[in-house]
């Protein structure tokens, strides 16, 4: 099986579920809807994708998809583990997706297919390398060995002047935080271009710098088209900058991986529009999946959501995907998890016993602007409840000591414990 990529669906389909299984495999390897002269059994033996198990499960009570043919009350729902043979599209990330995640959502016999997981041979960690930086890279850059990394948002996420950016920036790194990262919606518009941004906040870096020995990191993002993208990547690093940000669905997984063979810096991967290949459990793509090609494709970090957060995702969906950013893939580097949405301080302590480490890249947008005391505040307060937390304290413990956690809560309401 090393020489084979392992995709795992759940399905539903009101046909026989062997039937179903078969279509899927036809129809996304050597099929059509008949069997043609040169499909020959030599030609399936060899290019054939082979169903490897096929187990019934619980069947969810949604609608079936638009256009699915059979009798809903005979809807059954299965999860289908699918092997592809290598030599079908060899170790090519858009090539693959082709096969396990091309036509096969518009199968009228399935009434729900979604893509769960993916177990890739070796050879796709040896073409595409994954992470330069990762973890440690990341540590080192940043100056912090250990410990959580604390990083927050620009706000407002659109709208400031080049010039009140290079103020909010200075206000941050003042209060000593690690990371600081453009919104996804800031890109490169008439109204602070990327190359005015880079111009205002890297000086303020770099006296940061030099009064202290250690420069925070700021993520420009510089999603763009594919085109210019080096560019891009180039005007920050030029400027001293040490990291960019990709929005890594709007590049698409080949732009990031054109990205990644190219920058000497860390690539902040953001997950914006995640939920359109992901909420729905009856279409699209598994966080589990969808991260082993992201990782793959070369993201330093990686957006996960965090835990109590303002979408969709209940607490245990983002622990799974911390985890899952965390497991090894085909020999790899690691990636670093970012937590965001709706972070603030109080949540310190149930994050940290949940995920059990410190190698996080925790952002919180309103839990540090949004502070009672400003920003200097958020970050004192990010700082106090994760340093406590480390140490193994409760949360009562953490309030006791810490002004900055306890105006944190007036605001926000009880941490969580």
């Amino acid at each position: 099986m090393s020489e084979r990529v392992i995709a795992t669906y759940a399905i539903e389909t009101s046909l026989p579920l062997e039937r179903a299984a078969e279509i899927l495999a036809g129809e996304q390897s050597t099929g059509t809807f008949v069997r043609v002269a040169r499909e020959t059994d030599d030609v399936r033996a060899r290019f054939a994708a082979q169903v490897e198990s096929l187990t019934e499960v619980a069947r969810g009570d949604a609608a079936p998809l638009p256009g699915t043919v059979g009798d809903p009350a005979e809807r059954r729902r299965a999860v289908l583990r699918l092997s592809f043979p290598l030599d079908n599209f060899g170790p090519s990330i858009p090539n693959m997706q082709a096969a396990v995640a091309g036509n096969l959502f518009e199968i009228k016999e399935l009434a729900a297919v979604k893509l769960l997981d993916l177990d890739l041979p070796a050879a796709f960690g040896e073409r595409y390398g994954g992470p330069r930086f990762g973890v440690s890279g990341t540590r080192e850059l940043t100056g912090r060995p250990t410990g959580a990394l604390i990083g927050t948002i620009v706000k407002p996420s659109i709208g400031l002047s080049p010039e009140e950016l290079a103020t909010v920036v200075d206000e941050l790194v003042t209060a000593g935080v690690d990371f600081i990262k453009d919104d996804e919606l800031q890109g490169n518009g008439p109204h602070s271009p990327l190359a005015d941004r880079v111009a205002a906040v890297m000086p303020v870096l770099h006296r940061h710098a030099d009064r202290t020995g250690r420069m925070p990191m700021y993520a420009f993002n510089i999603t763009d088209d594919i085109d210019l993208l080096e560019a891009n990547h180039d005007l920050v690093v030029a400027a001293g900058g040490t990291c960019v940000m990709a929005c890594i669905n709007m590049v698409g997984l080949a732009g990031l991986a054109h990205l990644a063979r190219r920058a000497t810096v860390p690539i902040h991967g953001h997950r914006a529009m995640f939920g359109a290949i992901s909420r729905s459990d009856q279409l699209g793509f598994a966080f589990r999946a969808w991260q082993k090609l992201a990782r793959l494709s070369g993201a330093d970090h990686l957006h996960t959501n965090g835990i109590a957060n303002k979408f969709y995702e209940s607490d245990d969906q983002v622990l799974a995907a911390i985890a899952d950013v965390r497991s090894p893939i085909v020999g790899i580097g690691e990636t670093l998890p970012v937590l965001s949405s709706g972070q603030w301080a109080g949540l310190a302590h149930a994050t940290r016993a949940a995920v059990g480490t410190d190698d996080l890249l925790v952002l919180a947008g309103g839990g540090i602007h949004g502070h009672p005391d400003g920003s200097a505040g958020g970050v004192a307060s990010m700082r106090d409840a994760w340093d406590s937390a480390e140490r193994g304290e409760t949360v009562a413990q953490a309030m006791a000591t810490s002004p900055a956690l306890r105006r944190a809560v007036e605001l926000f309401g009880a941490p969580r414990g």
